[in-house]
């Protein structure tokens, strides 16, 4: 199974779509294909339902009880900025449509805290980016 793990509301979170089923789904409540969906949030052409149910599904399929996936979209979905849950959404369907991203292993042993700041926001987690940049500040 294909999974894409990023920090999502609380924690990090993984997203999967391991099921016909659950990507039929999905198409069923947007209203469209599997290629449409990835190719609207790629070209930010995607609406608010789109990119909620790209992650409420992907929750699903990474594991998390259907009422824990909606409880979480609802929470950290609706009432933040959009762009974050673009970002997640985007990783998602990403995965499913070319695979994990690699992750680059470093022989940098260093723990600079920049380090932390520039993992967050290559993965789109800008509250991420953000709090570790304000640690970095404090530290």
């Amino acid at each position: 199974m294909i999974e894409y793990r990023t920090f999502f509301g609380d924690g990090e979170k993984t997203f999967a779509f391991p099921t016909c089923e659950l990507i039929e789904e999905l198409e069923r409540v947007t209203g469209h294909g599997i290629g449409a969906l990835h190719w609207r949030l790629a070209n930010e052409q995607f609406s608010f339902k789109d990119a909620l149910q790209v992650i409420r599904l992907g929750l699903i399929g990474g594991g998390l009880a259907p009422r824990e996936a909606d409880q979480l979209a609802a929470l950290y979905c609706i009432g933040r900025p959009w762009r974050e849950s673009h970002f997640v959404a985007l990783g998602i369907l990403n995965t499913v449509f070319h695979g994990a991203p690699e992750t680059e292993e470093t022989d940098d042993d260093f723990g600079f805290p920049q380090d932390d700041t520039q993992k967050a926001a290559a993965a789109g987690d800008l509250s991420a980016a953000i709090n570790a940049a304000y640690s970095d500040v404090a530290a």
